[in-house]
């Protein structure tokens, strides 16, 4: 059986989608394919997210933002939007769940925390959807 492929969408690729991809990864212990994308790609990672996400021993500090391709949507079972709006493209046959966070463009770091909490606990749960059992952080 392939693992689940997921893809997370938001429009600079630099917050809520990187952090996101980053909680799958390691919860998931690299047993679903992870994606991320912006439908307007940023400069680089948001340094508070990037904080902040350090502060749960996850380093995405090397990660870039990445323009989002059709062939990305393509590739995955799941496409998580947050923000993007109908730039976002439709597949037919994919699942698409659209998570409703708080941008965290041009916050510090204690702003940041509320938004990567609340994005832990929707990538555990479904992580339970697709009947991955994350590993303990």
């Amino acid at each position: 059986m392939s693992k689940p492929s997921v893809l997370y969408v938001c429009i600079h690729n630099a917050g809520r989608s990187q952090m996101a991809a980053a909680y799958t990864l390691a919860l998931s212990g690299g047993r679903v394919e992870v994606r991320s994308a912006g439908s307007a790609p940023g400069d680089q990672v948001n340094p508070a997210a990037v904080e902040a996400m350090l502060e749960e021993g996850i380093d995405m500090s090397a990660e870039q933002p990445k323009i989002l391709t059709n062939e990305a949507v393509e590739a995955s079972d799941v496409v998580i939007t947050m923000g993007c709006g109908d730039t976002c493209p439709y597949y037919p046959g994919k699942r698409y769940e659209d998570w409703v966070l708080e941008d965290p463009a041009g916050k510090g770091v204690d702003s940041v925390r509320p938004i990567r909490d609340d994005i832990k606990q929707r990538v555990l749960a479904l992580l339970a959807s697709l009947d991955v059992e994350p590993i303990a952080r």
